[in-house]
């Protein structure tokens, strides 16, 4: 995709999470800050910002568990080592992201019954674990391209299915 392709899916992204029905609320929704050629999560979260709903962000631990921070605007991530960009204000500790109703997920694919296809590292595998832990029924939206919609990605026992694909085209809703 050339920058200006991305830059039309990022802020189609942001009209689409609008119309969310997880988002009609000002509660707290957790996402993060797209890098490279991902889907660009930018003008989504400044988008909800806006219109009152706590944003979460991660914070990569050493040993790539997930701390949280609350957004307060992109004057307020840092670029870090990795490369990743990272809120500078206090951080939540890794339970906060219990707190939301909505959790937003990058991803590489996800299929057709909703288990998505991470990059490896085991952040997300432990956020959703410890949201489960925590008793807590967020809505899951890994965020994607049309094209990265498939029929099938491997799957492993301890994935958690997400309820939804959020892509520039649409939302596809996987289960009940």
């Amino acid at each position: 995709m050339t920058a200006a392709q991305r830059k039309a899916a990022a802020m189609a992204l942001m009209e689409r999470v609008r119309g969310l029905p997880e988002c009609s609320g000002k509660g707290t929704v957790a996402a993060y800050v797209s890098m490279g050629t991902e889907p660009g999560t930018g003008p989504l979260i400044d988008a909800l910002r806006k219109t009152g709903t706590r944003v979460l962000l991660p914070v990569l631990l050493p040993d790539n568990d997930l701390d949280w921070a609350e957004y307060q605007g992109s004057d307020t991530l840092a670029r870090t080592g990795r490369g990743l960009f990272e809120p500078t204000g206090p951080r939540l500790g890794p339970e906060a992201v219990a707190q939301a109703g909505l959790i937003l997920l990058p991803g590489l694919a996800v299929d057709a019954r909703g288990v998505r296809l991470g990059r490896g590292g085991g952040s997300y595998d432990r956020v959703l674990a410890r949201v489960r832990q925590a008793a807590a029924h967020p809505a899951l939206v890994v965020v994607l391209y049309a094209d990265e919609v498939v029929a099938s990605v491997p799957a492993e026992p301890h994935d958690h299915l997400v309820d939804a694909a959020l892509t520039p085209q649409g939302v596809h809703r996987f289960r009940g």
